[in-house]
């Protein structure tokens, strides 16, 4: 079995988490998904449904994103070298 790429999945699973959060946070400048906002700024510090907190939100999310990417890659690596 192939080990996964670590800073690959760290860059990949960061950029996908800070795209929807982007987005999650322009669209609810409109409206949609405003609650999702309201929890996720709950957590995530000067995330808002604004343009600038968009943008906020998408930073916090590359960074959480990256951590999760990268702790999965290693837990997958250490199960497959293990087998």
């Amino acid at each position: 079995m192939e080990r996964l790429n670590k800073k690959g999945l760290a860059v990949a699973l960061g950029t996908s988490w800070a795209i929807c959060m982007l987005f999650a946070g322009w669209a609810s400048i409109f409206g949609w998904g405003t609650k999702f906002v309201e929890v996720m700024s709950s957590i995530y510090i000067g995330y808002k449904p604004t343009f600038l907190g968009g943008i906020i939100g998408a930073v916090w999310g590359f960074i959480d994103g990256a951590i999760g990417g990268l702790i999965i890659a290693i837990v997958y690596n250490t199960v497959i070298k293990k087998k």
